[in-house]
């Protein structure tokens, strides 16, 4: 049987320190976003570190802390239009903390930034709920394990 086929994305990866590329190679993302993706997507990725995911998130969150994710989200159809941030320290952190490999919480992280730029959200129960479903379905269907098993 085919596999359906994964809507179209464009993807833009950068990287604020270089040394982050080796961890998060461009097939993989492009891989781990497709796999959340709902709809065609124009999305960039951009790896920071934590004086620019702090100052990003006190700007536009007034949280003044690094986050592991920010999602930017500019349309979310016809195509999802959107930037998304990962903080390489945090994410390296939180990885250690939870005992998981760093691959996988940048995998998590990645479907879960997705997500919100398609309107998921998590800030009620009903929506966190499917939230999360979704995102361990999808996390699982890329032979990761469910990241709220915990």
């Amino acid at each position: 049987m085919a596999r359906p086929a994964r809507p179209p994305l464009t993807l833009s990866l950068q990287f604020a320190d270089p040394a982050d590329r080796a961890l998060v190679p461009r097939h993989k993302v492009a891989r781990w976003i497709r796999a959340a993706l709902e709809v065609p997507g124009e999305i960039t990725v951009r790896v920071v570190g934590a004086a620019e995911g702090q100052a990003l998130n006190r700007d536009y969150r007034a949280k003044d802390y690094a986050t592991n994710v920010l999602t930017f989200d500019y349309s979310a159809e016809p195509v999802v239009v959107a930037d998304l941030v990962l903080c390489a320290p945090v994410l390296q952190r939180e990885a250690r903390e939870l005992n998981i490999p760093l691959e996988a919480h940048y995998a998590h992280l990645l479907v879960h930034g997705t997500l919100h730029a398609q309107g998921y959200d998590h800030e009620v129960d009903d929506e966190a709920r499917a939230m999360e479903a979704r995102e361990t379905d999808v996390m699982r269907s890329l032979g990761f394990a469910d990241p709220y098993a915990r």
